[in-house]
């Protein structure tokens, strides 16, 4: 298994997607997590390359911002752009005077744009988002194509990469991390020092930056709280209580962290084909190494506890997916479903703007068999075939079976060959 090397280049699933936005429109700005690779990956686009984290350059930004980016060569990188917000200001004059294409490419901390105040590059900066890296990124896996994307254009072959994980193979590919210098440590112990000091600078510093945080301790108790019910679908009563916080507090706090790309409530999935479902949102931590570093809960623990387990597996899964909603033929939003009596619940269900659907369950199971569809089955039979495009039952098993009709149970692994 192994993680990645810190000095090689890993190609990223959006980079086709770059290249593509940089032959079309003016100007691009990736976001994304803090350490998730915005600065790597813009590097292998840009001609000209901005470091305003260095005090020359940032000097010489701040004094003619117009100046320093109209004289440099495009695409020019603008990195760190929160330290001299400025130059977004100068990129938008000089796009308005000349709106040739692949001439600005930003990055920086979603901390400082939440804090920049206006946002100043609408309709001039298309802003791309980029998460941590996936198994498929990882892997070096080639196959072109999402995997919704795939499914919907009736291509079940569901290709396997030649090692196939167990249980706990899953689980440590999770606690790998998506954020590549976690990924990059070969030491168990030096991974979870660098998830601890990720955590600590977030609510330490990335939100006291903000003015908008005076307890980094209660904030942390709120996400602990949030990472115990990740893949769930919790009361905010039942948050509040565990972490004797007020609402209005919740509600900054959920609002701040989806901002920062650590937290994100799926929205639950409606039509008036269906009846009596939830609107209640499901929740996640995106990254579940994240979520296993704020429990204190390491590979054995997370083994020997079913729930936990089930809600690790279901974080990781999604974190493969997410990624690829803004890369498929068509963007594509991620929903969840259940019925307000609980009677039939669907963990994932993902949308394409074209109303094509792929239905997900996701068992923490080395065995699957009908029983376990019979939720997606149960969603088929209430919408029209263009709209039902496809079910997965994802497990961790080594075999792909078909369940029935447009519905299969596939190991995860499916996800990156």
């Amino acid at each position: 298994m192994g993680g990645v090397k810190s000095h090689a280049y890993i190609v990223r699933l959006l980079d086709p997607w770059l290249d593509e936005l940089l032959n079309d429109v003016a100007g691009v700005m990736l976001v994304g997590p803090r350490a998730c690779g915005k600065t790597t990956s813009a590097l292998r686009h840009a001609t000209t390359v901005l470091r305003l984290d260095q005090r020359a350059v940032r000097d010489a930004v701040e004094a003619d911002p117009d100046a320093v980016l109209a004289d440099a060569d495009p695409p020019v990188l603008v990195d760190e752009w929160q330290l001299a917000p400025s130059a977004i200001g100068a990129a938008k004059r000089l796009i308005d005077q000349e709106p040739s294409a692949g001439r600005f490419l930003f990055t920086g901390s979603a901390a400082d744009e939440l804090g920049a105040g206006q946002w100043p590059g609408t309709g001039r900066l298309i802003r791309v988002p980029i998460w941590g890296l996936t198994r498929r990124e990882i892997e070096g896996a080639a196959r072109s194509g999402t995997f919704v994307d795939r499914l919907i254009d009736d291509d079940f072959s569901f290709p396997l990469p030649r090692q196939r994980p167990d249980t706990a193979g899953y689980i440590d590919r999770a606690l790998e991390s998506g954020f590549p210098e976690a990924c990059a440590r070969t030491s168990t112990r030096t991974r979870s020092a660098w998830l601890e000091s990720y955590i600590d600078h977030l609510v330490g510093r990335d939100v006291a930056l903000l003015n908008q945080i005076s307890d980094p301790l209660r904030l942390r108790r709120y996400l602990r709280a949030l990472a115990a019910t990740t893949a769930g679908m919790p009361t905010l009563n039942t948050l509040l209580d565990a972490t004797d916080i007020a609402r209005p507090t919740a509600d900054r706090y959920d609002h701040l962290l989806e901002r920062l790309f650590v937290c994100e409530r799926v929205p639950a999935w409606s039509s008036n084909r269906l009846t009596r479902v939830t609107g209640r949102a499901k929740r996640y931590v995106c990254d579940p190494a994240i979520a296993a570093a704020l429990l204190g809960v390491d590979r054995r623990t997370i083994l020997r506890d079913a729930e936990l387990l089930g809600r690790i597996i279901d974080t990781f899964v999604a974190a493969q997916l997410r990624p690829e909603l803004s890369l498929g033929q068509r963007p594509a939003t991620m929903y969840h479903l259940r019925q307000e009596s609980g009677r039939r619940e669907v963990d994932l269900l993902i949308e394409r703007t074209d109303g094509a659907l792929v239905a997900i369950e996701i068992k923490a199971s080395t065995s699957v068999d009908l029983d376990d569809a019979r939720h997606l089955i149960w969603l088929r039979e209430q919408l029209p075939a263009s709209t039902f495009r496809a079910g997965v039952v994802f497990h961790t098993g080594p075999h792909v079976i078909a369940l029935d009709e447009r519905i299969w149970a596939v190991p995860i692994c499916a996800l990156w060959p």
